[in-house]
């Protein structure tokens, strides 16, 4: 039977997630957050779990074995040195730093402690995902030409961080994903910064690879409706992973015919929806977690590959920062 040995930092927006899921899979022991009417609706709602404002009490229980981390990334690299110093593997939210020099940073202290170290990149755990590398991998598109993602809504507007910090960070680590890792030679980026003149809230960011494959990522929260598109552009076939329909993994197997040998024409094909397991991603990636606190494996999502993201980002940042001059 399950045991609650893992702390959870931050019940906002996105923390609650966390602990429902936590809380279902009876993992979860204590709560942390900062804001005292935060924790006394908390205890109300959750009297079984211990809640806290300080994380002080996290680091005198023996008890907790992992903690996971869903503050607002200013936070993330302090509290995840904290966590891994005092003995604790880590699930830390996207992105684990705010530069790859931390994140590596990071990664070496949890090498060092000889614990686990996870970075919080949803979707790497959707089984459309993964059933969309196996497609790629298996040679079903045929050779790579082309890869984009948009990432697009009208909702909750940050301050603290940019759209390419907030939206782009599952989208370059899924294309990464597809070009197995493979570091991208080149990284260009613009955008706009609409509403406050600091931070950007449209950008594009486009990668070249050594293979050829070029790859884009289009983010914004300035967009009159949601959108969450992942494209994948073969030689023989297309793959479309759309997180906002209810089928979410399509292959379209168009083709492009030449006439007289120099006329290229396509031939357009009826999609077909690809069937993926049951999951869902968050559920899935704690599930890893507590294996990986458990002993039983590494994490998928670990700091080298957050690294790898965060080198990204870093040159795409620079990149728009030398736009906006």
């Amino acid at each position: 039977m399950p045991h609650p040995d893992i702390a959870l930092i931050g019940a906002g927006r996105w923390g609650r997630n966390h602990l429902r899921n936590l809380k279902e899979m009876g993992r979860l022991a204590r709560v942390v957050d900062p804001d005292p009417e935060v924790c006394a609706a908390g205890q109300k709602d959750h009297p079984e779990l211990t809640w806290s404002t300080d994380t002080d009490p996290v680091w005198n229980d023996p008890a907790i074995k992992g903690v996971v981390i869903a503050a607002p990334a200013a936070l993330h690299f302090d509290l995840a040195g904290k966590a891994l110093s005092q003995g604790r593997h880590a699930l830390v939210e996207k992105p684990l730093a705010l530069t790859a020099a931390r994140g590596r940073e990071l990664t070496e202290l949890a090498d060092k402690q000889g614990l686990h170290l996870m970075v919080g990149h949803v979707l790497r755990y959707h089984p459309a995902v993964e059933t969309l590398k196996e497609i790629v991998d298996s040679g079903r598109l045929g050779r790579i030409r082309y890869i984009y993602s948009n990432r697009l809504n009208i909702g909750r507007l940050r301050t603290e961080e940019n759209v390419l910090w907030s939206f782009a960070p599952h989208d370059i680590s899924l294309i990464l994903m597809l070009m197995d890792d493979v570091a991208p030679t080149g990284v260009h980026a613009s955008g706009g910064a609409y509403l406050n003149p600091d931070i950007f809230d449209t950008t594009l960011t486009v990668m070249d690879f050594p293979s050829g494959v070029r790859a884009h990522v289009f983010v914004s929260w300035l967009h009159p409706f949601k959108e969450q598109k992942l494209v994948v552009v073969g030689s023989e076939q297309m793959a479309v992973f759309d997180d906002t329909s209810k089928e979410k993994l399509f292959l379209y197997p168009h083709r492009i015919k030449w006439e007289h040998g120099r006329i290229p024409v396509a031939e357009k094909a009826d999609y077909q929806v690809v069937p993926v397991p049951e999951g869902q991603p968050l559920s899935r990636e704690l599930a890893h977690f507590c294996a990986c606190v458990d002993g039983g494996t590494r994490p998928l999502t670990d700091g080298r590959e957050a690294v790898r993201v965060l080198d990204v980002l870093e040159q795409a940042e620079e990149a728009l920062k030398g736009a906006k001059g």
